[in-house]
């Protein structure tokens, strides 16, 4: 980690090589107590962010991003 609490370019670089656009993943837990994202919801990677932030299109409709080193998705 960057010692402004976000990741690396290397590490992002990292996580974009992990979740490319197109890749399915499952939520396995969120910090987000205002989201109705819940454990086992599925989505789609639309892209990764300059933060490493994988923005998911949720099949909920949902549109939240998994922030690197807080949230934790799987993939299928």
């Amino acid at each position: 980690m960057a010692n402004n609490n976000f990741p690396d370019e290397h590490t992002v670089d990292l996580v974009r090589k992990m979740y490319p656009a197109g890749t399915r993943v499952e939520l396995i837990q969120m910090d987000d107590p205002y989201s109705r994202l819940k454990p086992g919801d599925k989505g789609t990677v639309r892209m990764v962010d300059d933060t490493g932030t994988v923005f998911v299109d949720w099949d909920c409709g949902s549109g939240l991003g998994i922030v690197y080193g807080v949230d934790r998705v799987r993939k299928l």
